[in-house]
């Protein structure tokens, strides 16, 4: 046992040592798998925010056409609008005709036309504007706001020189007490929530396409150095020396996913001190079910990878075979977003990949249900297993020294 041990950690340091080699591949190992989670829940939040206040800042030019409300112009002047004022053409059907406006809103001499007019039941309005240009989608939205407050403002001066009360005449139905308190879910059970709905899919894609490189690199990439065949003649098993292999895999995947989910954890930690999101209530036994899942996740995963790559005959048709295989771990990893947990079926859990994506998500709302559990380990665990015989046929097939010339 101890031999077998010694022959099969060589192999994997052996592996690992080659393939850590290149500090472009250290890059992709441990800073974006460490970076990825606070750059989009961080960075990306604050590069929006600088945005959207720049925008605000920024002044837009329109035009108006038609009649003149003072209080309406006003408000406009307030939201940062520059005004040229216009008669309304001739030639429209109604306001919201774009006509002659075209060409010059496309090319972006003005940012909107509002159009307005006033007869004798009350106003009619229009903005064009357009929607694929942002200063022209913000100056609509500033329109439209200023809008809404001028027709509330003179809602409620209609109804308060009738002797009503704008308040209770325009919403009588209102809801008593705090919104939030009538939730009975906790704030961590919320963040739960949130986290389950793209954290097994982002791990679950991730742990697959971090293992693609490295498997064709110690497989169909050792076939084109002339090394495969040197490490088959080692006094080991072939067997050894998949598990070696699989093992150096596993350990260069499960480092990328251990640093993605550090990365994970400092950008929950900073968004709870911020009260953006709060800390996901999960139980120790859900953490140490949901690191299971991921395992026997890995284990298949990997053990497949490496054995299609061994059906290659180059790094080239390995890549080909290898690249359109994630599509079968984003499908479902898409899929599973989408299914109900309340009112799933026990036979949702013994689907393969599917089970084990579903079964992250009920752990990150810390849902341990007996029968559910019972069906993804069983199932997912044999799936493991089924896995590591097709890698393990691979590796022992009796045409694979043939096969390297």
């Amino acid at each position: 046992m101890s031999d077998s041990w010694r022959f099969i950690s060589t192999i994997a340091k052996k592996e690992i040592i080659e393939f850590v080699r290149d500090w472009r591949t250290l890059i992709a190992l441990i800073v974006i798998p460490l970076l990825i989670f606070p750059a989009l829940f961080i960075a990306l939040p604050l590069l929006l925010q600088s945005e959207a206040a720049e925008l605000d800042a920024m002044e837009l030019e329109i035009v108006w056409q038609g009649d003149v409300n003072d209080d309406l112009n006003f408000s406009f002047t307030e939201s940062n609008l520059i005004i040229t004022y216009e008669d309304l053409p001739d030639e429209i059907s109604n306001l919201s005709d774009i006509g002659s406006d075209t060409d010059r809103i496309r090319n972006q001499e003005t940012q909107a036309v509002f159009r307005l007019l006033e007869n004798d039941t009350g106003w009619k309005f229009s903005v064009l504007y357009l929607s694929t240009s942002e200063a022209s989608s913000e100056a609509r939205s500033r329109i439209i706001d200023a809008i809404i407050n001028w027709e509330s403002g003179v809602v409620n001066g209609t109804l308060v020189e009738a002797g009503l009360d704008p308040e209770t005449t325009l919403d009588p139905v209102t809801w008593d007490g705090d919104l939030e308190e009538a939730d009975a879910a906790t704030k961590g059970e919320q963040a739960g929530l949130a986290l389950s709905l793209f954290i097994p899919m982002v791990i679950a894609i991730w742990t697959a396409s971090s293992a693609i490189q490295p498997s064709i690199d110690m497989t169909a990439g050792e076939r084109e150095r002339g090394t495969l065949e040197a490490l088959l003649c080692l006094p080991c098993s072939r067997l050894q020396l998949l598990v070696g292999k699989w093992l150096a895999v596993a350990s260069i995947t499960s480092a990328g996913v251990a640093l993605q989910i550090g990365g994970l954890l400092f950008a929950i930690t900073y968004l709870a001190s911020s009260s953006v999101i709060g800390i996901p209530s999960v139980s120790a036994i859900s953490i140490a079910l949901l690191l299971g899942a991921v395992v026997i996740f890995a284990i298949m995963v990997v053990a497949f990878e490496l054995a299609l790559a061994m059906k290659a005959h180059s790094v080239k048709e390995a890549g080909s075979l290898l690249g359109p295989a994630i599509l079968f771990i984003i499908f479902p990893a898409l899929f599973t977003q989408v299914i109900n947990l309340d009112s799933i079926e026990s036979w949702w859990f013994a689907v393969p990949l599917v089970n084990i994506l579903l079964a992250m998500r009920e752990l990150l709302l810390d849902r341990i249900i007996l029968e559910h559990v019972l069906v993804w380990l069983t199932s997912s665990v044999f799936y493991a297993g089924l896995a590591a015989w097709y890698a393990a046929k691979q590796f022992k097939r009796e045409d694979l020294v043939a096969s390297i010339s």
